[in-house]
């Protein structure tokens, strides 16, 4: 059998250049896009790492920030709760002191009410005493109620010891004003006369005496001069009778007042 060798020449032509053409047109820009494809590819892993990367990064900047967050906000808060017992603590202290102060001014205000209801109370029956005295001792007996308080305050200068007489004496001589009656109704001339002429008998000296009306007196007599007093109230007969009030008030569970003093004196029988 003969080669044809034009024809396997021309073959192997049309081969080289099928080659050339696959390279050419078809290989090449497949390689080309598989190139272009692994650097795309490779670029976006990088891109990746790189975002990853960033948000590793961020991640870890954000608990860092919360953590320090939560620390600060555990300080607040435990300060906030100390401010808190603090403010409580000192309004509680506040409303203590304004209960405590409240009450005190309660008890000072029913103390001085109890006075007053028990100076009212006193006097009131002082007042009333001294009314039914005079009309019992008017009715019964004829006498006149404020002749017997002069008779009785006479009885009580004559009853004087030495050393209280001594005494009033010399305040009657050194005395650079008159001496001074005070009653608790006026007194008629009789009266005026009969205590200035008692007055000079005990004391043996002249007096020059003032007269004066004291309503406060109620049922009394004194005698004041240069600081010195003599007298004589019924005050003195109701002192029994202001205790058992103050023991009332006391059961009814009301501060009682202390008991009003009576005039001071000179020593009596």
């Amino acid at each position: 059998m003969l080669i044809d060798w034009f024809t396997v020449g021309a073959q192997a032509i049309n081969f080289l250049v099928l080659v050339w053409l696959l390279k050419r047109f078809l290989y090449q820009p497949i390689l080309h896009a598989i190139d272009e494809r692994e650097r795309r590819i490779a670029a976006e892993l990088a891109d990746a790492a790189a975002k990853q990367a960033a948000a590793q990064t961020e991640r870890e900047s954000f608990e860092h920030k919360n953590q320090a967050f939560d620390e600060q906000r555990a300080t607040l808060f435990s300060q906030a709760v100390d401010e808190a017992k603090t403010e409580r603590q000192r309004l509680l202290g506040e409303a203590r002191q304004a209960a405590d102060a409240l009450a005190a001014q309660r008890a000072e205000s029913l103390r001085s009410e109890a006075k007053q209801l028990n100076q009212a109370i006193l006097l009131r029956t002082q007042h009333e005493v001294f009314l039914i005295a005079r009309k019992a001792l008017s009715d019964l007996a004829g006498a006149d109620l404020e002749e017997r308080m002069v008779q009785r305050f006479i009885s009580r200068l004559s009853a004087m010891d030495v050393a209280a007489l001594s005494v009033f004496a010399d305040a009657l001589t050194t005395a650079s004003d008159p001496a001074c009656i005070r009653s608790a109704f006026e007194l008629r001339e009789s009266a005026r006369a009969a205590l200035t002429q008692a007055i000079h008998s005990t004391f043996g000296v002249p007096p020059k005496i003032r007269f004066e009306t004291t309503p406060e007196l109620l049922g009394g007599i004194e005698l004041t001069a240069n600081g010195q007093k003599i007298a004589w109230d019924i005050a003195d007969y109701l002192a029994s009778l202001e205790q058992g009030v103050g023991e009332l008030l006391n059961a009814k569970g009301q501060p009682a007042a202390t008991p009003a003093t009576a005039p001071a004196s000179t020593p009596a029988p």
